[in-house]
């Protein structure tokens, strides 16, 4: 009888989610370069959908990783929607408490809500992000979450 090994490649360090190949249900798409410089740390985009007006893409955060405050605004309509899909995470809006997000949470972002997402520090975190349609639509990216305010989150 053979002893069967399985290797983890430090999936236990990462909190039980580490990205392949495949990166996971959605994929783990490649490196968010177009709006890095709106993340603190390294974030993946994977397009899902769009063809049908709703956008719609797998968001992939390496532990630590968070996006700026931002603003998603819209003459009508609009805002985010955020399907959790992998690992543990965070959202906040501003003048509020952060919230642990795990899979299987959504959380719904009104148009001219300021807010921010990402990973937990030792956790790899994935949502689905919906962009809600609307007339007038942009982000605004604002200044990035103060290190201090995200290293106190448990």
């Amino acid at each position: 009888m053979s002893e069967k090994i399985v290797q983890t490649a430090g999936r236990d360090q990462l909190g039980g989610f580490a990205p392949e190949s495949h990166g996971g249900l959605f994929g783990l798409g490649k490196p968010n370069d177009a709006y890095a410089r709106y993340f603190v740390g390294q974030s993946y985009l994977n397009p899902v959908a769009g063809q049908s007006g709703v956008n719609v893409a797998n968001v992939t955060f390496e532990p630590g990783c968070r996006n700026n405050w931002h603003i998603h605004k819209a003459q009508t309509g609009g805002g985010q929607l955020l399907l959790c899909t992998e690992g543990r995470g965070w959202y906040q809006e501003w003048g509020k408490e952060a919230r642990a997000l795990r899979p299987g949470d959504a959380v719904e972002i009104p148009a001219g809500v300021k807010h921010w997402h990402g990973a937990a520090k030792d956790s790899w975190f994935s949502h689905l992000a919906v962009e809600l349609p609307g007339e007038g639509t942009s982000n605004e990216w604002l200044e990035a979450v103060a290190d201090e305010a995200y290293n106190a989150l448990p």
